[in-house]
C-alpha cells in the first residue's frame, strides 16, 4: 500500500505526505513504518536544479508598497493573492509560467504560459484568476518589483477591479516566499523530472499537473493535510 500509495502520486511524496495520505485511505500506520517501507523499496523523489532570471525590477516604474508584508495566512477566500513568473526548459526553448494563488487555500486560481515573458503573461493570468474567482474589491495582489507587475497594463488591471497591489521590497525573495516555494515544488514534483519535445507538450503536462495534481490531488501540511480544493471545500 506504501508503494501503490507512492506512485499514486507520481513517485513525489516523502514519508509525511504518503503517511498522510493512507491515513486518508484509513489506514492505521505510524510515520516511522512509513518511512521504514519506503527505504526498504527504495522510494525516495530524485530531482535536479536549473535556475534563470525571470523579471527585471531595474526599472523606473513606480513600486508600491509591501502591504502584504509576509501576511501569509489570511483568514477568507479572496483576500490575498500572490503572483509570480517562472520558467521551463523545452527542446524548442524556454515556456514561461506566470501564476497567481490564493494564499488562504494555497490554492492556483489564475496562470498563462507563453515562449515570453512579456507584460501580457502576468496581465493573461490575473485576468483568468479575476474571471474565476470574481473577488470583492479590496483585495490585495502581491507580486515582486518586476516590470512586468509595475507596467501599466498589469496596474490598471488591478485598478478596475478594484485590487490593491503589493510588492516585495527589493532583492527581497521571502516577501514572495509561499509562491516561491509552489514553483519549486512545481520543478521538483514534475518539470525536472520531464524532457518536453516543444512548448506545447509542457503546456499541456504543467496544466494537468496545477488542475490535477496540485489543486485537487496534493495534500498540503500548512492545510492540515488537505488539498486546495478540500481546504476550500471545507471552509465554505
Amino acid at each position: 500500500m506504501v508503494k501503490a500509495t507512492f506512485e499514486s502520486k507520481e513517485h513525489c511524496y516523502g514519508s509525511r505526505r504518503v503517511l498522510g495520505a493512507l491515513r486518508d485511505e484509513g489506514v492505521s500506520i505510524g510515520r516511522f513504518k512509513v518511512r521504514r517501507l519506503m527505504k526498504q523499496q527504495g522510494l525516495r523523489p530524485i530531482w535536479k536544479r536549473k535556475f534563470i532570471h525571470t523579471t527585471d525590477s531595474n526599472h523606473n516604474l513606480p513600486v508600491a508598497e509591501n502591504l502584504l508584508n509576509r501576511q501569509f495566512n489570511p483568514k477568507a477566500i479572496n483576500q490575498s493573492w500572490v503572483a509570480d513568473i517562472t520558467y521551463i526548459r523545452t527542446r524548442s526553448g524556454w515556456v514561461y509560467l506566470a501564476a497567481v494563488m490564493d494564499l488562504f487555500s494555497r490554492k492556483i486560481v489564475g496562470w498563462a504560459m507563453a515562449p515570453h515573458m512579456r507584460a501580457e503573461l502576468v496581465t493573461s493570468a490575473m485576468q483568468l484568476a479575476i474571471a474565476q474567482r470574481q473577488p470583492e474589491p479590496g483585495l490585495i495582489a502581491h507580486s515582486d518589483r518586476g516590470s512586468q507587475y509595475a507596467g501599466a497594463a498589469y496596474q490598471s488591471l488591478l485598478t478596475r477591479n478594484g485590487m490593491r497591489c503589493s510588492m516585495s521590497r527589493k532583492g527581497n525573495c521571502w516577501d514572495n516566499a509561499v509562491m516561491e516555494r509552489f514553483f519549486l515544488n512545481l520543478k521538483m514534483e514534475r518539470t525536472w523530472r520531464k524532457d518536453y519535445a516543444n512548448h506545447g507538450e509542457a503546456i499541456k503536462d504543467i496544466t494537468d499537473y496545477i488542475v490535477r495534481f496540485y489543486n485537487e490531488g496534493r495534500l498540503h501540511s500548512t492545510l492540515g493535510n488537505m488539498t486546495p480544493n478540500q481546504y476550500e471545500r471545507q471552509a465554505v
